[in-house]
């Protein structure tokens, strides 16, 4: 094996000033530095590789926020550091919350972080070249790139080794199942089974049968010995599914199973060992259940040990392309028909739309355009068929939206007021937040800031 290559060793500095501020000591000189304004800096993004970067705040028309997100999708796995020598404590906290590798408020020691930045970045590329096959496999079940999936790949490479009990909390259809398909192949317990069980799908009088098992004669029917779902995943790992539909008398039995790990079958009173990992999912409020009296605090506790959260496909919209693309490729190949192409207008239309039923609802759309789409090669707007969502509906119970006077009005003039009202109105409920506005509004930011910008053009030139 060749050497391996360490990768940039350039820092780059978005800033409004090309120099280091006044009270950072003497640069060390281990590492180039090259200084950029943020648009400069984003175009530059896409052709040059950086070993870190730093977000010199404040910057003019740009939050620290915005640019952070902005830089993290174009720079993936790049260490990014933060210097704002007059950023709040509680701002610090959600900057590194979202994504940033450090927070700078001073200089004294600006270039040891940078210089452990770069250093951590480099142990990770070393362990990826060295090959975790597990780890590679386990990533193409979860397919996407934005900030919010590399979050959860990193969760699951931290905890799929461990025997810790994860509950996986998300609305219907965000892949709760893969996530923990991915927990079990990304552990040491991916050569053992995974046992998947639905605690919703079967009776009450079965259930209990199902989890545990039971011996000849313990019930009318059971006549022959039989071993349950936790005994079958011996080794591997045992995924709940709506833990939050499990009937509360089961639930205590559960508990005790949790804790001791070991079971009863039914009918017997013989004690069996267990050696499992535990993954539960539930698109359940559980702690309002527990407060409705129909789930355990302390069975939420002794599932809750590491909390899964699977984002909703609206905030994650970045994905949409790659996912639209990956369905496509699947149903072509498992219809073994010739691969089809969406338009540029046919992604526009699906990273638009709100999708309740998430990602499941994305595939079963293409999967309907692909079929309905007859011999065409190419997929355009019209063989999408979107049902309205909550945001798409419009109620005109309460009049119209807009008067129409005796003597007409300019239609398009009409259309631009309202539309300049409704970003407005999105951009002042989130404080000037683009990215978030446009999420609010289901649109890509990158419309949302074209259409700002349009907006701000016509005022000028009035």
């Amino acid at each position: 094996m060749g050497e391996l290559d360490m990768g940039p060793t350039e820092v780059l500095w978005i800033s409004a000033q090309p120099e280091f501020p006044g009270d950072w000591p003497q640069h060390p000189a281990i590492w180039n530095v090259e200084f950029q304004g943020p648009e400069e800096a984003l175009s530059r993004l896409a052709s040059a590789e950086y070993a870190a970067i730093v977000l010199a705040l404040p910057l003019d028309g740009w939050s620290g926020y915005e640019l952070l997100d902005e830089v993290q999708r174009k720079a993936l796995g790049v260490p990014i550091l933060i210097w704002d020598e007059k950023v709040s404590a509680s701002d610090a906290v959600r900057l590194a919350h979202a994504g940033a590798y450090q927070v700078l408020t001073t200089g004294s020691q600006a270039f040891e972080m940078i210089d452990q930045a770069i250093e951590d970045a480099r142990r990770r590329q070393i362990a990826h070249v060295a090959g975790n096959l597990r780890g590679a496999e386990w990533t193409r079940t979860l397919i996407g790139a934005s900030r919010e999936m590399r979050q959860l790949h990193h969760i699951i490479n931290l905890v799929a080794g461990r025997r810790s009990t994860v509950l996986i909390t998300g609305e219907t259809g965000t892949g709760k199942e893969l996530a923990a398909r991915a927990l079990h192949m990304g552990g040491n317990r991916s050569s053992g089974p995974l046992v998947a069980v639905n605690c919703h799908a079967l009776p009450e009088s079965l259930l209990e049968s199902e989890l545990f098992g039971h011996v000849r004669g313990a019930f009318t029917g059971a006549f022959q010995n039989r071993i349950g779902r936790f005994e079958q995943a011996q080794n591997g790992t045992l995924f709940l599914d709506e833990i939050g539909e499990l009937p509360i008398d089961l639930q205590a039995k559960l508990l005790r199973v949790l804790q001791e790990r070991e079971v009863q079958r039914l009918g017997s009173s013989e004690t069996i060992k267990v050696d499992i990992r535990v993954v539960a999912a539930t698109n359940c409020d559980l702690p309002r259940r527990i407060e409705e009296g129909k789930f355990r605090e302390d069975l939420y506790y002794r599932l809750n040990v590491v909390p899964l959260e699977m984002p909703s496909l609206r905030a994650r919209r970045d994905d949409i392309p790659m996912l639209a693309s990956h369905f496509v490729d699947k149903i072509c190949r498992a219809e073994s028909i010739p691969l089809k192409m969406l338009t540029r207008e046919a992604l526009d239309r699906l990273c638009s739309y709100s999708w309740p039923g998430n990602v499941r609802q994305l595939e079963n759309v293409v999967e309907m355009a692909i079929a309905l789409g007859e011999e065409r090669r190419t997929l355009t707007p019209a063989d999408f068929h979107l049902p309205a969502g909550p945001k798409e509906r419009v109620h005109p119970s309460a009049g119209p939206l807009v008067a129409v006077p005796d003597g007409g009005l300019d239609y398009d003039q009409t259309l631009a007021v309202i539309e300049r009202s409704i970003l407005e109105q999105a951009l002042r409920k989130t404080g000037g937040n683009k990215k978030a506005a446009a999420d609010m509004l289901g649109l890509k930011r990158t419309t949302l800031s074209a259409k700002v910008r349009t907006f701000e053009h016509m005022a000028a030139c009035l």
